[in-house]
């Protein structure tokens, strides 16, 4: 298994992670992404660590805390051989305080889920999105204090706009607090906007890159195809993905090529996908997520391998999206914009 430093930071990590919101399938959603209980998630994460993967992804709000909890159960005894990072942000309950970002939030929501994975710490401790309610000094003093008492080892971010990591950057830098070292976010051959912005900033800032939803939520896992009938029990047919409507055109085109590199490697198109994005800049590590243990083997196999320059091109040109304003301007002709793009 492949390790990247994250970041600014000294910490390494597996290119992949195994995202657990699939443990539990409490509520509509959660159940649309799986519902794994105890022994199966022990047989994942044994598969997982088998195959070099350490670092397991959850949130406090997968399944209102029994993902954390499954997840606790499943590394009893193996705790100091992995990593485990888990996001704050999002409500939690119905009281007034109960979501956000403010320090009142987040010191207790960092104890509850220290308590639902039985650990003393936390190794990358996310905010789940931007809070615009709470002034970032407040939230960034806390995530600070959290690292400071022990609890927290890293802190990273998920769902920021650009303007909202380069203010959260330039606080920490500041007052010398703790800085986020990485920017979990959406990002896959079909959905590329994240290069527009966040992925400049990344560069520039030396912020790494975890992937969420590689697949665009199983939309590039082979079995979106034209002609072919898409399973009912997909996530997306049950109401768990997320992002704007789907451009299915666009989608088969890019497919179409998937297939042909796919081919060519003797990989499944779910592999050649998730490979194209371990050769895009800042990125570090991939979340992926699986029902089952053959799912999570395939996904597995993307690693220990690259695509040719040539595979890369022609997938980068099948999937490419024009973008909108200022980043059409920017990467207009050379002759008006000398600036060289960032990837």
């Amino acid at each position: 298994m492949e390790y990247r430093k994250l970041g600014g930071s000294g910490l390494h990590v597996p290119v992949l992670s195994f995202g657990t919101a699939t443990f539990g399938g409490e509520g509509n959603f959660f159940k649309a992404w799986g519902t794994t209980q105890l022994d199966e998630a022990k047989q994942l994460v044994k598969l997982c660590m088998d195959a070099g993967v350490n670092f397991f992804d959850t949130a406090n709000i997968y399944s209102g805390g029994v993902s954390e909890e499954i997840l606790g159960k499943a590394l009893e005894g193996i705790r100091d051989e992995v990593l485990i990072s888990t996001k704050a942000t999002f409500r939690m309950g119905d009281g007034a305080n109960d979501y956000g970002s403010s320090r009142f939030h987040l010191l207790r929501s960092a104890d509850e889920s220290l308590r639902r994975l039985q650990t003393d710490h936390i190794d990358v401790y996310h905010l789940h999105g931007f809070d615009g309610n709470t002034p970032v000094e407040e939230t960034l003093r806390a995530l600070d204090d959290l690292i400071t008492s022990g609890k927290v080892r890293y802190i990273a971010c998920s769902n920021f706009s650009g303007w909202h990591l380069m203010k959260s950057l330039s606080i920490s830098e500041r007052y010398g607090w703790a800085k986020y070292i990485a920017h979990q976010a959406y990002y896959s051959l079909l959905d590329r906007e994240f290069e527009w912005e966040l992925m400049p900033l990344g560069i520039d800032q030396n912020v790494s890159t975890i992937v969420w939803s590689p697949l665009s939520s199983g939309r590039l896992s082979g079995k979106f195809r034209r002609g072919v009938e898409v399973p009912a029990d997909n996530r997306i047919a049950q109401g768990g993905s997320h992002g704007p409507a789907t451009n299915f055109e666009r989608l088969y085109n890019i497919v179409d090529v998937l297939d042909e590199v796919a081919a060519e490697t003797e990989k499944s198109v779910a592999q050649v996908a998730l490979n194209w994005l371990l050769q895009r800049p800042t990125v570090a590590n991939l979340v992926i997520g699986a029902r089952n243990e053959e799912q999570l083997k395939q996904n597995l196999a993307a690693v220990g391998w690259n695509l040719t320059t040539e595979q890369v091109k022609r997938l980068d040109a099948a999937s490419e999206v024009d973008p909108i304003y200022p980043y059409w301007h920017q990467r207009q002709d050379i002759r008006l914009n000398p600036l060289p793009k960032f990837y």
